[in-house]
């Protein structure tokens, strides 16, 4: 056990990185009441937290060089640390704003960088083949476990415990950390500063925009901000619009300036290179892919279950657990499979069979969710999730020396969290556009409804109703002066809304899914050699 010490310390690392992106989801509702906001603000906070990770992690793994990984491991944790103790006590959306989303992003992108080179430092040959296998294996188990663990924590006692244990397990972290062997850091490494802005703002630019779609539409302008007294819809197209077309031109700036840097001898933030690499490209262009399917899975289906369908957290936990044990036991198979198939077929096997998966989950879709085939569907794309985590973490590190690991770790954290923040804010702005518009609609349609009545429930959705459920919705009619019968009968209406809309945003992961197909062309066709070392031999 003694030569896998490091391993475990990473992999216990790794476990904290994951588990803190998919544990709040199931607790969405909880938290939503407990700080007094609502699911939009539950959704920004979980992709503000994905974006700060994405828009700096290029700039963690530079750091990362500069300081040294150990040290910059070491830092991550401290500051990761303090995010997840804020976090817990968060009296408002606010403070879990800076503490998650912020502080404790920013701790990540020292730390998972810092992870992947500390791990190509430690190990060699085929033990770094097992160790980039076992932190793949770990970063599916986490995915897995989060919804039950936040599952059990929010139903049996507070949300809140889940992130006071993340800040004791850091600390321990940081405790044995210092047994951890690293190569000499580039002390007179220069972070070029205008590279950070760039990368750092077009991603955040292109994210928010994307995030505000759902209250600002996408192209038409459906409720466009008011500044002083001033409706912003420039030409009468929405600020989205401009927005995404803004941090385009931020991105393109961005490689220009990479390119750039690198023709004339500075060290750039991302060497523009790398990416003409063809297994690195094919393999940081499927973790995008597959973090984008996860996110908005675990983002629409526990919104949907707990606003909608009445669940608590550990009911939406357990209504997950087939994704989770699909993801656990195949995240197993494809690591022991690495020695027998290439990482191409592994690679493929595994986003069709998302792509199967999230079929089926689609062809589940009713009312209430229930039935073997939506099990199914959430087992099968567990599945495919598995076989990709056990094999895109090693093809991206070996396609690269060993001088670019710490540059590789958090091009990988980059588009993971890309890929997260996307899945959370496309899919999820989509849905919940769907969804209002869906409440809205059936209330405006409704000749039978008196215009003072209608104009009443339409208010009162503007003013913090984003998401109702039928009963809900039902009463909020009643409630403004409508009959009875009016009122079963826009609940009934808007309950079918409530399900075509959920059946439209899982066409995107599907759509999504079948494109990352597309994205493996690069992957290793040869077979790694057979394994020589297992972990847990001394």
């Amino acid at each position: 056990m003694k030569r896998w010490f490091v391993l475990i310390v990473l992999g216990v690392s790794q476990f904290v990185m994951v588990l803190d992106s998919t544990v709040m989801n199931v607790s969405i509702s909880v938290v939503a009441a407990d700080l007094g906001t609502d699911i939009g603000g539950m959704q920004a906070a979980i992709t503000f937290y994905a974006l700060t990770m994405a828009a700096f992690m290029l700039t963690g793994g530079k750091l990362g060089d500069k300081w040294g990984r150990s040290s910059a491991f070491r830092i991550g944790s401290i500051v990761y640390g303090i995010g997840s103790l804020a976090t817990a006590l968060s009296p408002n959306l606010t403070v879990l704003i800076l503490g998650w989303s912020l502080v404790e992003g920013l701790g990540a992108v020292l730390v998972i960088p810092a992870i992947a080179a500390l791990a190509a430092i430690n190990y060699t040959g085929r033990d770094r083949i097992v160790a980039f296998a076992a932190l793949g294996a770990v970063t599916g188990f986490a995915a897995a476990a989060g919804p039950l663990i936040g599952g059990l924590v929010t139903t049996f006692s507070s949300w809140r415990y889940v992130f006071v244990g993340e800040t004791i397990v850091m600390v321990l972290v940081l405790l044995v950390s210092g047994r951890i062997k690293d190569v000499p850091p580039e002390k007179g490494l220069r972070i070029d500063l205008l590279s950070v802005v760039l990368s750092a703002s077009g991603m955040a630019i292109l994210v928010y925009g994307i995030l505000q779609s759902k209250s600002w539409g996408w192209i038409v302008p459906l409720d466009p901000p008011v500044i002083a007294g001033v409706t912003i819809a420039p030409f009468g197209i929405s600020p989205v619009a401009f927005l995404i077309l803004l941090s385009i031109v931020v991105l393109w700036l961005f490689v220009r300036r990479q390119v750039h840097l690198e023709r004339v001898g500075r060290v750039p933030l991302l060497k523009m290179s790398l990416m003409q690499i063809p297994a690195l490209r094919s393999g940081l262009s499927m973790f995008l892919a597959q973090y984008f399917v996860i996110a908005a899975l675990f983002f629409v289906v526990p919104v949907y279950l707990q606003t909608i369908q009445g669940y608590d957290a550990l009911g939406t936990g357990l209504k997950i657990l087939p994704l989770s044990v699909g993801l656990i036991l195949f995240s197993i198979l494809g690591s022991r499979l690495s020695v027998t198939r290439s990482a191409r077929n592994l690679g493929r096997l595994g986003q069709l069979v998302i792509a199967v998966g999230v079929l089926c989950v689609l062809g589940a879709v009713q009312p209430e969710l229930a039935g073997w085939l939506f099990a199914a569907g959430m087992f099968i794309v567990g599945a495919g999730f598995g076989l990709l985590a056990s094999q895109l973490g090693n093809v991206n590190m070996s396609a690269v020396t060993k001088r670019d690991t710490s540059e590789v770790g958090g091009l990988q954290g980059t588009f993971q969290n890309l890929g997260s923040s996307f899945g959370t804010a496309i899919v999820g702005s989509v849905f919940i556009l769907l969804l209002t518009g869906g409440f809205t609609s059936a209330v405006q349609s409704n000749t039978s409804i008196p215009d003072d009545v209608r104009q009443q429930v339409i208010a009162a959705t503007d003013e913090g109703a984003p998401i109702v459920s039928r009963d809900e919705a039902e009463k909020m009619i009643t409630d403004a002066g409508g009959s009875a019968d009016v009122a079963a009968e826009v609940a009934t209406t808007y309950a079918d809304t409530q399900v075509a809309s959920l059946r439209q945003a899982l066409f995107l992961v599907f759509a999504l899914s079948v494109l990352g197909l597309l994205l493996s062309r690069g992957l290793p066709t040869k077979v790694a050699p057979p394994q020589a070392a297992e972990i847990g031999s001394s």
